[in-house]
């Protein structure tokens, strides 16, 4: 049976920003902690958001978030968040950001160690109503984490692991892409392909869930229409428009599962917290892709011709190729092997592959060795 689960407040529009009071009141927040990271702060990002809250609401801010959140930083910002007495968190960012609130939203209101609440770990029905209200600012068009119930984070044991809830679920989205203006064209290229990713791969997941379907198609129709002109100039309005519109859509649709890509990804950015996720997802896609083109759901719901349909390519047989174009028009890597992998790491990357709740909702469940395959093609 589809679960089909749409409950998030969503505002999005070029300064939606002038909203988060009103929201703030709304939730409940009269005191919270804001959840950034330091070049969100150094770019002036963060003050655009602050200078559209009162004083009264300006929190105390932690700005240490990772590139990949860890549990480290979870538990520091959840302990600035008891000190002050925090009622709700303000998470202003990319996913790191917005996964590290998640995480917080957690670590504040229950006990023990993050890892007691990992999906894989039986966590999620530990995660009750009791987790700090969250309302999401993202500035990055990628993640999609403003409208998901999941948040990705690197535990103390050094997995990256999986948190899922609908009780995670952001109370509000403020999606401005006013704060997505400045992004670097390499941030932008990465950021965008992790949003077509996560419309490719959730499209392809076996699930009946025709509304995420649809979602799943339209964000991808818009992302790959306007990705390039939103890497190329920064500036274009009506591109990060649509960019964001790609990334909130990514994530409402992949409610409905993602797959090999992302087992991959996860475990993968585990192995080496320096690499951006997106940009895995980027080198993946055309391996997976390829991989699950002979998978019974995707052959029987023509799912690779619908999606050349909506990239406006002549034959689902380009679709993989179209990719790699893209990426290398984008400016991102040429492969792993661009990216410093190395083929030492196939074995831990392929153990957590093979654990990451993805893992399952791929079309074709991969054996061990047919991802050591997907790992080489991707080289």
């Amino acid at each position: 049976m589809a679960l089909i689960y749409y409950l998030t407040h969503v505002h999005l529009d070029h300064g939606a920003r002038a909203l988060l009071p009103t929201e703030c009141e709304r939730v409940g927040i009269k005191k919270p902690l804001i959840v950034t990271d330091a070049g969100v702060r150094a770019a002036g990002v963060l003050q655009k958001v602050l200078d559209a809250l009162p004083v009264s609401l300006h929190g105390p801010i932690y700005d240490r978030t990772p590139s990949n959140p860890t549990e480290t930083a979870v538990r520091e910002a959840a302990a600035m968040f008891k000190a002050h007495g925090c009622d709700g968190l303000i998470a202003v960012g990319g996913g790191s950001s917005l996964d590290c609130a998640k995480g917080v939203a957690i670590a504040a209101t229950h006990p023990g160690p993050l890892v007691t609440y990992a999906t894989i770990e039986g966590g999620s029905a530990r995660i009750t109503e009791a987790v700090a209200p969250l309302i999401a600012v993202p500035t990055t068009a990628g993640t999609g984490s403003e409208v998901a119930r999941g948040a990705i984070v690197i535990t103390d044991d050094h997995r990256k692991l999986g948190f899922h809830s609908w009780h995670l679920l952001p109370r509000s989205a403020i999606c401005d892409p006013e704060l997505t203006l400045g992004l670097p064209p390499g941030l932008t290229a990465a950021t965008g392909m992790d949003a077509i990713a996560h419309c490719m791969e959730t499209f392809m997941a076996p699930a009946f869930n025709p509304p995420a379907d649809g979602i799943g198609l339209d964000g991808l129709e818009r992302g790959w229409a306007h990705i390039e002109r939103a890497t190329r100039d920064g500036q274009d309005r009506d591109a990060r428009l649509n960019m964001m519109s790609a990334s909130i859509e990514g994530a409402m649709a992949f409610q409905k599962g993602l797959g090999a890509v992302h087992s991959l990804s996860h475990s993968l950015g585990g192995v080496n917290p320096k690499l951006h996720h997106g940009t895995l997802n980027a080198m993946f896609l055309p391996a997976v892709v390829r991989f699950n083109a002979s998978a019974p759901t995707v052959v029987r719901d023509r799912r690779l011709q619908r999606m050349a349909r909506a990239m406006g390519l002549a034959s689902d047989a380009d679709i993989a190729e179209a990719i790699r174009d893209m990426n290398a028009r984008l400016g991102l890597p040429s492969g792993l092997a661009a990216m410093g992998v190395e083929r030492a790491w196939f074995d831990r990357i392929v153990s957590g592959a093979l654990a990451d709740h993805c893992h399952k909702t791929n079309p074709r469940i991969a054996t061990p060795e047919e991802y050591r395959e997907l790992l080489e093609a991707s080289m």
